[in-house]
């Protein structure tokens, strides 16, 4: 694994607000405050000494004939076949990929005019006929992508609109507003529309608060919000659907369980929509974007106490406002940190449909790209009906697969039960990094990167379980770290001085047997949180982190 900011002028040095791969090419589409949209080339010469390069293909607006104001969104189709765009003033575009004589050229296709605000985030759905937009004007829309017109629009929420997604199975709609409430919506077909059913969406669900059990059993239990406020220094609140569509999950997460607040992104079973199943370990920073890896994974089996009971690994990226992290449904602790990597806030993050690269965009006008080694995320887990794929990470899964069974394993016997919180709370002293790129598990040396050349090592992790206090000890291994070389390639350029951070992530597993884990996740309320610290320490020219 390697990578690092690209070195190039993405958007004229303007923010980048979006950015995502085509699904059957490493070509990556990014959306910029510049009125422009972009498609770049990522490749890399398989040196370890090189980061990732992205080499400018093709700009959609040269002339400013299409989006006159910055683009916030932008989203390819399923298919491959079309490209969304969505731009302040309300305006969506609708890009069609052309075979022409010099290769090939996106072109506008349809111009979607009915938001009277700002669209913040687009999804498609899986058959990629329709898509889903949010917007400042509290509303999302339903457009039907084949005759470009409007098919539902979805109203309820109080305040902007800045995060949308499609469940892939095309049964739900969930929505994320800055009012602190997400809704979920669920089709209801109402009679039929040439010979087939007349997609109709409803509000099942409206997320708000969550209740604690009082540490204090004399005293009522305490009601909380979920969602940050209209305060968030960000416009997008960025949710996802996993690959199979059996759980969601949502960013902006706010947990007040203890006088601590905690920011967080909440996991949202398939089979109980209307409350929280996990919520994921605690970040110093806001979370704005979630992210699903499109390839799916054989489980390793290195952890027989997780939390997730899947035939298979699911690997997910969360970004916060300054941070990257990344989880797969094996281990409670993420495995692979990035931090310090921009100085404005990040803004999207995107995979390549093979699982060879990682994006992340951001506010400061540069792009992040991490490249993965063949099999390094691990083997790709073949569906039945899949076509497996000779190189690298990629699985085509052309059929989502349903999941919506869960047992609970609590010890050695099965049951089912209603949901009852389990609060666990796990904390790891920090250690103490420059530019941190951190990867824990199973994973080969050289891994771990960073400009400090000083060893690190995991040591205490304490576990709260209930009333039980577990404090499990691992053997502080010492890391090689190295500093990652910096790419000059069609750069001219120079990328502010980084900024020093401190993490923490631990390496070890926490063997509690007694924790219930989530079989393709079902009704059980487990609430996991994992603290760590990020320090900021001003550089020598005074900038800092936003």
């Amino acid at each position: 694994m390697r990578g690092g900011a690209v070195q190039i002028n993405w958007h004229d040095l303007q923010p980048v607000l979006s950015l995502d791969f085509h699904p059957a090419s490493h070509r990556l589409a990014t959306a910029g405050a510049d009125h422009d949209v972009k498609i770049w080339v990522v490749s890399s010469d398989g040196s370890e000494s090189k980061l990732p390069t992205a080499t400018f293909q093709s700009g959609l607006v040269p002339n400013g004939t299409a989006h006159s104001s910055a683009v916030n969104v932008l989203r390819f189709s399923p298919s491959g076949e079309y490209l969304a765009s969505g731009a302040d003033g309300g305006g969506i575009i609708l890009w069609k990929l052309h075979s022409t004589e010099d290769g090939e050229a996106w072109k506008i296709h349809k111009t979607l005019l009915f938001h009277h605000k700002d669209v913040l985030d687009l999804q498609w759905s899986h058959d990629s006929a329709f898509l889903v937009s949010a917007s400042v004007d509290n509303t999302c829309i339903i457009w039907d992508a084949i005759k470009g017109t409007v098919q539902q629009k979805l109203e309820g929420h109080l305040h902007y609109v800045q995060g949308v997604a499609w469940d892939p199975l095309g049964q739900y709609i969930a929505s994320l507003s800055s009012d602190r409430t997400c809704k979920i919506y669920a089709n209801k077909p109402q009679g039929k529309s040439k010979n087939a059913e007349k997609m109709n969406f409803v509000c099942q669900h409206t997320l708000v608060k969550i209740e604690y059990p009082n540490h204090d059993e004399s005293k009522p239990t305490v009601k909380s919000h979920l969602f940050h406020d209209e305060t968030l220094p960000s416009f997008f609140r960025r949710l996802a659907w996993s690959p199979d569509g059996s759980f969601l999950i949502l960013s902006a997460g706010l947990s007040k369980h203890s006088s601590e607040v905690i920011n967080t992104a909440y996991i949202i079973s398939r089979r109980d929509l209307s409350r929280p199943a996990i919520q994921l370990p605690g970040a110093s920073k806001a979370i704005v974007a979630v992210r699903f890896c499109p390839v799916l994974f054989t489980p390793r089996g290195s952890n027989s106490d997780g939390f997730f009971k899947l035939p298979y690994r699911v690997v997910f990226a969360v970004a916060t406002l300054n941070s990257l992290y990344v989880y797969d449904t094996e281990s409670v602790a993420p495995i692979l940190i990035h931090a310090g990597l921009h100085y404005a806030a990040i803004t999207d993050i995107a995979w390549s449909s093979d699982a060879k690269y990682l994006a992340v965009s951001s506010r400061d006008g540069y792009c992040t790209i991490i490249e993965f080694e063949n099999e390094e995320l691990g083997q790709p887990h073949i569906l039945p009906g899949s076509k497996e794929v000779a190189e690298g990470n990629m699985a085509c899964e052309k059929v989502p697969v349903s999941v919506d069974s869960m047992e609970v394993d609590v010890g050695a016997s099965k049951l089912k039960m209603e949901a009852s919180p389990v609060a666990l709370r796990v904390t790891v002293p920090p250690m103490s990094a420059e530019n941190v790129t951190l990867r824990t598990g199973e994973l080969a040396e050289g891994n771990v990167t960073c400009e400090n050349k000083k060893p690190v090592a995991a040591d205490i992790m304490e576990v709260d379980a209930s009333d039980n206090k577990v404090k499990v000890v691992t053997n502080p291994a010492a890391v090689e770290v190295t500093p990652p070389p910096v790419s000059t390639k069609n750069s001219a350029l120079s990328y502010p001085v980084k900024l020093s951070v401190q993490l923490c992530s631990p390496s070890a597993e926490v063997p509690i047997n007694s924790l219930p884990a989530l079989d393709t996740m079902g009704n059980v309320w487990t609430q996991v949180v994992y603290e760590h610290t990020i320090m900021k320490q001003h550089a020598a020219t005074n900038r800092h982190l936003t």
